[in-house]
């Protein structure tokens, strides 16, 4: 199951967020939700989340990753119940570092295993960099 796409989603005064409805089936009733690249948060199902953390640990005690990676990663991390109405609890943590505000505008866009919240600048930016690269730009 992949999750692609990009929707608008607003959150509320609670730091709580409405996922797509589509997403949530994928979701399962638990997944988690750390820091992302770019200054995205990641949702990321429980069971890929905690398959990639035992392989993150296999690669730092080979030496291959730095512990502080994983230290950074575990530390953010959030393990999060779907409510009743698919929402999730974004803390207060994950939003500073993703620069989300409540009862503001974010978007929620698929990365085949996984979401990502984003502030809309930082999404738009980020999705143009990535057309005009597929596009073949600066070639």
């Amino acid at each position: 199951m992949l999750f692609v796409g990009a929707f608008e989603r607003q959150l509320d005064d609670k730091g709580r967020l409405a996922l797509p409805a589509a997403f949530r089936v994928r979701l399962g009733e638990h997944c988690y939700l750390a820091k992302g690249p770019d200054k995205s948060v990641t949702v990321v199902p429980a069971a890929t989340f905690e398959a990639e953390a035992a392989q993150m640990t296999a690669r730092v005690q080979n030496g291959e990753v730095p512990r502080n990676e994983l230290r950074a990663l575990a530390a953010s991390a959030v393990l999060v119940t779907l409510d009743k109405q698919g929402r999730v609890l974004v803390d207060e943590q994950l939003r500073t570092y993703g620069e989300l505000q409540t009862e503001g505008p974010v978007v929620v866009a698929g990365s085949f295993d996984r979401l990502e919240i984003w502030s809309p600048d930082r999404y738009a930016r980020v999705n143009d960099a990535g057309t005009e690269s597929m596009a073949g730009a600066g070639e």
